[in-house]
């Protein structure tokens, strides 16, 4: 076994200035585009004050505002791959930090709120052609995953599932919270997990989405209306981690996972893991102890498993920039789901000091343990081209000294 460890980020971010997406948005579109580039940077220049601090954010950008370009320029890209010691990167839209959202919503939160959903769809095909042509470059090194606003159309989402799969990109994204629409359990679904088990397509949740005016009232509130509402960024920190959860929670009970048992579920960045072996825990003690509820009526005879048995089947973690507190309950979370991510270019990542938090993360961790969460586990949970993986390491990857 090679000294240089295979190191598969599953949590990188990239995507275009927004106005750069015109080409690749269908020219029915492009007046409706013109408009909304003003209306969406102001957007993102407010939420980056809110949830960013635009100086503090200002002054982690300026020393490395070349190499964040990396987030649309692919030869940039692969520099900071290097430097990282990434050999694998899954690839997720980007948004706040350097204003590269696709366009009309279509972006990391998917959220059905306000949005239109012709123009929703128009920005997530851009988006999702846009990344195709940047995958393509390497297809073995970078894995995109494509926008799709299910909620609006399942047919619709099906079929542009299919033109995913034929363009390159075999993984999803769907909207983490369903507001007014129906939700995961619903049967309506069906026809999309479906497609996604037989093509081998990989469903994601991304972190990030929450019902926002209940934290920050409507709008983002200016500085003086702050005041009015104490606690409101706590309280989201707090809480933001459940609404990416609760997916899985409607997906496990609802059968979904019984009907389909091959399709596959990512959740990403998911903040501190320690809230998930309580989940299963509660999940299980209702499976097995349904007597309890029996007045409630029967609702597990639908399912041949206990929840986090379909967890365990089922489903991927994708730790970014995961703390050693959290590997250090790895057992209880599944030592062979934890998937670690880098969260490039975030400033809560750990781009551009990942070499430094590998030996600080993973020092004294039993060997065979980190590089599986470090490489391996995602290795086999996307079927990734080991062996030429294994080449991109052996150039750039980190050494097994960051164990000792």
């Amino acid at each position: 076994m090679s000294d240089k460890l295979l190191v598969v980020s599953t949590d990188c971010h990239a995507g275009l200035p927004i106005a750069d997406y015109k080409p690749y948005v269908e020219s029915k579109y492009h007046d409706m585009l013109d408009m909304a580039v003003p209306i969406t940077i102001d957007m993102l220049e407010k939420s980056e004050s809110m949830f960013l601090i635009k100086e503090i954010n200002d002054a982690w950008r300026e020393p490395i505002e070349q190499e964040l370009t990396g987030a649309w320029k692919y030869d940039e890209r692969v520099r900071m791959l290097a430097s990282d010691g990434i050999a694998a990167e899954i690839i997720f839209p980007d948004g706040i930090t350097e204003k590269n959202t696709p366009p009309f919503g279509a972006g990391l939160g998917l959220s059905p709120r306000d949005m239109v959903p012709e123009l929703q769809w128009a920005g997530a095909m851009a988006h999702n052609r846009w990344l195709a042509e940047l995958c393509a470059n390497d297809p073995a090194r970078h894995i995109g995953v494509a926008s799709i606003p299910l909620l609006w159309d399942v047919d619709q989402a099906v079929e542009a599932v299919r033109w995913c799969v034929d363009n390159g990109l075999r993984a999803v994204m769907i909207p983490t919270m369903w507001g007014e629409h129906d939700a995961y359990h619903h049967v309506k679904y069906d026809p999309f997990w479906e497609v996604c088990q037989d093509l081998g397509v990989i469903v994601h949740f991304h972190s990030g989405p929450a019902p926002h005016p209940e934290y920050f009232g409507k709008g983002f509130p200016a500085e003086d209306q702050r005041s009015e509402l104490p606690g409101a960024m706590g309280i989201y920190v707090s809480e933001v981690m459940w609404w990416l959860y609760r997916p899985l929670t409607f997906m496990i009970w609802g059968g979904v996972f019984e009907r389909f048992p091959r399709l596959k579920v990512m959740i990403v960045e998911g903040g501190t893991m320690f809230m998930l072996p309580s989940w299963l825990r509660l999940m299980d003690f209702q499976y097995h102890e349904g007597e309890i509820s029996a007045k409630l009526g029967d609702f597990k005879s639908h399912l041949s498993m206990a929840p986090s048995e379909y967890y365990r089947r089922n489903v991927g973690i994708g730790a970014s920039c995961v703390r050693r507190d959290d590997l250090d309950e790895r057992a209880a979370i599944g030592p062979s789901q934890i998937m670690w991510g880098s969260d490039f270019p975030h400033p809560e990542g750990t781009w551009p000091n990942t070499h430094a938090y590998y030996r600080e993360t993973f020092s004294g961790l039993p060997e065979i343990d980190g590089r599986n969460i470090l490489g391996e586990n995602a290795v086999a949970f996307y079927g990734l081209d080991r062996d030429r993986l294994q080449q991109v390491a052996d150039d750039i990857g980190p050494d097994t000294s960051i164990f000792n």
